[in-house]
This record gives structure tokens, C-alpha cells and sequence, in this order.
């Protein structure tokens, strides 16, 4: 495998066979790696990164790091892919390609605790390229990258604009805080207005608050579900 080109302040690592890169990502977060790592794995039918943060604030607010990737990824497929291609994010990290789901996002940190600072956090991406079968009437809803038109997109391309657009979407949030974020996940959100069951609760989907948790309309409540409630155990 070539050696990729990632930007300044990224660095990257190849990880080969089966092994997970967020789960490589997150063991070397445990052992002090710098921020900016990019671990990869990319297979024949499956791209599979994850990016390493040290967050300077509370966990509740890095985890506007995940709406971020995700943002980054339609990014980097809007200038790679052809202008057909629709891209559009699930609150909780899935990803959609044409209205069908198309790989996800996942988190995890160091804590959970949403007032703490985390050590690191890490933003794992999977994206199928190919369909897992190519029997595709069993899972309708499901797609892949190489059956939505965007054969020509290289996997290794991807990965490099994946991370220049995130770093971009960081960088952005440093300086101007979430409001650009919002704006940029609002045009960009699967699901805002409809009913739908999420983290096992019921209700419409109305919108997110600051640091993106999910408001929830429930009969005549609003229930907040904080974004923390997508990381996982590393």
C-alpha cells in the first residue's frame, strides 16, 4: 500500500488483514499517541479510518466531533463523487447514500462523564464499498459506496479528503464555535421531523440542541438525548 499524503498536523497508519482501526486508534490514544493520528484499514469491499482528538473542553462538547467527521465525509465525497450523489447523516453516526444507509460513524473516549475533559476521543468511519452480497433484495435498505454511481472514487483518495475536509470543519469550530456546524449538519441531517425510534424512545425528531443532543418530541414532552449517549466501550 502506497503511503498516503495527510495534512499538517496529521500523521497516518496502516493497519492491515482484520485488524479494527478504531479499535488500533483507541489503544494507542490509551498510550499517549499525538492528535491528528489517522489509523486505516482499506479492504478489497470495506474502508474502515479512525481519527484521534484530545479535546480541550468537556466531553459534551467534543462530541461535536462526530457530526464534524460527518460533515467532512459529505464533504469529501460532494468533490469526489458525482453531483447526483446524496449524502446525509444520521443523528446517532449512520451514514446515507441515496436515501439508503451506507456504513457509519462511531465514537469513543476516555471517559464518559459529560462534564469531564476527556484525555482523547476517537472518530472511527466504516464504509462499505462494495455490497456484503450480491443478492442486495435481502437487505434493501442497505447500499454501498460502488452501487450508488461512485465507482471512480478511490478509497485511498477518499481517506485523504475525508481528513483535509474534517480538519477543515475542526478548524472552523476552534474559531467560530458550533454555530457554522449547526448550520452546515442542519442541510445535511436524515430524519428531521419524522417519527422514528431512537435510543429506544419514540417520538418525532425535532432538531438538536447546542452540542447536538437530540430533542425528542413525546406526546405533549420534549426529552433530550445527549449526543454521549452514542459513545461506545473502548
Amino acid at each position: 500500500m502506497s503511503q498516503l499524503s495527510f495534512p499538517p498536523l496529521m500523521s497516518g497508519l496502516a493497519v492491515t488483514g482484520q485488524e479494527d482501526p478504531f479499535e488500533t486508534a483507541c489503544q494507542r490514544a490509551v498510550l499517549g499517541c499525538d492528535a491528528g493520528l489517522v489509523t486505516y484499514n482499506l479492504g478489497a469491499d470495506l474502508l474502515r479510518a479512525a481519527l484521534v482528538f484530545a479535546p480541550e473542553v468537556s466531553l459534551t462538547k467534543a462530541m461535536a466531533m462526530l457530526p464534524t467527521c460527518g460533515i467532512g465525509l459529505q464533504n469529501a465525497l460532494g468533490a469526489l463523487a458525482p453531483p447526483e450523489v446524496a449524502v446525509h447523516l444520521e443523528w446517532g453516526g449512520g451514514l446515507r447514500i441515496n436515501g439508503g444507509r451506507c456504513g457509519r460513524l462511531r465514537v469513543a473516549a476516555s471517559t464518559s462523564d459529560p462534564e469531564a475533559t476527556p484525555d482523547w476521543l476517537v472518530v472511527g468511519l466504516e464504509l462499505p464499498l462494495w455490497p456484503a452480497s450480491d443478492d442486495t433484495g435481502e437487505t434493501p435498505d442497505q447500499t454501498a459506496l460502488y452501487a450508488e454511481g461512485c465507482a471512480d472514487v478511490k478509497a485511498p483518495a477518499l481517506l485523504e479528503s475525508w481528513a483535509r475536509h474534517a480538519l477543515h470543519w475542526i478548524a472552523r469550530w476552534e474559531e467560530d464555535g458550533v454555530e457554522p456546524l449547526h448550520a452546515e449538519w442542519r442541510g445535511l441531517a436524515h430524519g428531521v421531523g419524522e417519527d422514528g425510534e431512537w435510543n429506544g424512545a419514540t417520538g418525532t425528531f425535532l432538531g438538536v440542541d447546542e452540542d447536538f443532543g437530540m430533542l425528542l418530541r413525546e406526546a405533549d414532552t420534549t426529552r433530550l438525548i445527549p449526543l454521549t449517549t452514542q459513545l461506545e466501550t473502548p
